[in-house]
């Protein structure tokens, strides 16, 4: 019976699932909890391992230049630093809503990063995300009308949530 639900879960595609029921065969995990409780952990190990992968591809797509989160955020430093404004932006409502965000100021004051770090928070939420500088953004859709790909690549950008 445990071969053929581990072959179902594969043919489904839930090979994650399957490996954590087939660990828990060989353990004592089962036993100790509530078939509830257990379908409870298959589903989640599945879920996290799927999100993390999501989350991966996303960030991968949107080819940021920095690793930038919203927790690394750092208020201390004297920049002007609106906590509650940057947390309610956090929010990515702006997004949802279609509205736009512009980060100004001085040089150096780590704008890029802020911006990178809500493009995080994009891709965390499951919203694709292009992050490119304004030269490079240029540049790329340059060489895409002189190579023929200028549609193509416009649609990816279109299909962003989030252009940074």
């Amino acid at each position: 019976m445990n071969v053929k639900s581990i072959d179902l879960m594969n043919k489904m595609r839930l090979f994650v699932m399957a490996e954590a029921f087939r660990t828990s065969l060989g353990s004592t995990i089962a036993e100790n909890m509530t078939p509830d409780a257990f379908l409870s952990m298959l589903l989640n190990s599945e879920w996290d391992y799927r999100y993390t992968q999501m989350v991966n591809r996303l960030t991968k797509q949107a080819g940021f230049r920095y690793n930038a989160y919203m927790e690394d955020i750092d208020y201390d430093t004297p920049r002007n630093l609106n906590r509650n404004q940057l947390e309610r932006l956090a929010t990515l409502e702006f997004v949802r809503a279609g509205q736009d965000v512009f980060i100004t100021g001085p040089t150096g004051t780590r704008k890029s990063t802020l911006a990178e770090a809500f493009a995080h928070r994009a891709c965390e939420n499951g919203m694709r995300t292009y992050y490119a500088s304004a030269p490079k953004l240029m540049n790329k859709l340059k060489g895409a009308k002189a190579k023929g790909t200028y549609d193509a690549d416009m649609k990816k950008i279109e299909k962003s949530a989030l252009l940074v």
